[in-house]
């Protein structure tokens, strides 16, 4: 079994800064990480190769610039067995339709696999949108919001999926892509040998000359979505505080509790109506 992961490499800061030109996130002198919601995909394809004897390879890739072979070293020091860097100036400032082409484009690139297993969304952007879009330029099923993955058997993969009734049991054909959430289980650790073996890895470079035989509809001009504000959100309370003590007896407090609520439209009324 061939499973692909795609990660992303993602600011470690919540204070994401955007440039107001071109609508694209401001990396620079930013530390990043991997999308903590892709190490949920990279457990998942480690526990799907356990169940199959350990039979199979786990391809881990990114889309980014250079410094993004980082977060590729770090999934080859959990388990993977290969990583591949997609990075080109050409592809800079791409949307998640764009970025979804891309790496579709990529995969392609890679031959023949099973199953692409994705996080359910990237914590900077929050769409959810990257995995089903690899999933529709690859004309494969799709699966979101996996809790579980529970068989690949027969060419089919079976899945419980998170909805709001509950858990949804779904059954789907391979090749396909599943997204994943955090109740799949906890995330292992990078072993001391993995992280010895990742520091002298070659992470192959897919460039945009290596996807020379497909339309370019990547970079900022093909995008058709921008990014024209970014704000932080900021919680305002205009409370009382109401304490009862023998300056205020408890029945003048209650009083002014209920003025309070009643200014503030949560109830209607006077409380001795």
């Amino acid at each position: 079994m061939h499973i692909i992961v795609p990660i992303k490499q993602v600011p470690e800061t919540s204070n994401v800064k955007m440039d107001p030109v071109s609508g694209t996130m401001l990396r620079t002198g930013v530390e990043t990480v991997v999308n903590p919601l892709d190490l949920y995909a990279l457990e998942s394809a480690f526990r799907l190769k356990e169940q199959h004897g350990g039979v199979g390879t786990i391809t881990v890739i990114t889309m980014g610039p250079p410094q993004a072979v980082k977060v590729l070293k770090e999934a080859l020091a959990m388990g993977c067995d290969q990583a591949y860097l997609i990075s080109d100036k050409a592809f800079a400032g791409s949307d998640t339709w764009a970025t979804s082409y891309v790496l579709s484009r990529a995969i392609m690139e890679l031959g023949a696999y099973d199953l692409i297993i994705a996080g359910e969304r990237a914590t900077d952007g929050d769409t959810g949108q990257v995995g089903p879009g690899i999933a529709a330029w690859l004309d494969i099923p799709a699966v979101t919001y996996a809790a579980a993955i529970e068989s690949t058997d027969a060419g089919f993969v079976s899945c419980s999926r998170m909805v709001e009734e509950g858990y949804q049991q779904v059954a789907v054909q391979l090749p396909a892509v599943i997204t994943v959430v955090k109740e799949i289980g906890a995330v292992r650790l990078p072993t001391l040998r993995g992280k010895i073996r990742s520091r002298s890895a070659e992470i192959p470079l897919i460039d945009a000359g290596k996807l020379s035989a497909h339309k370019p509809l990547w970079g900022l001009s093909k995008s058709p979505t921008r990014v024209v504000k970014i704000e932080q959100t900021t919680v305002k309370r205009e409370g009382k505080t109401v304490v009862v003590d023998e300056h205020t007896p408890a029945e003048a407090a209650a009083d002014s509790f209920m003025e309070f609520l009643a200014e503030k439209h949560i109830i209607l009324g006077d409380r001795h109506a």
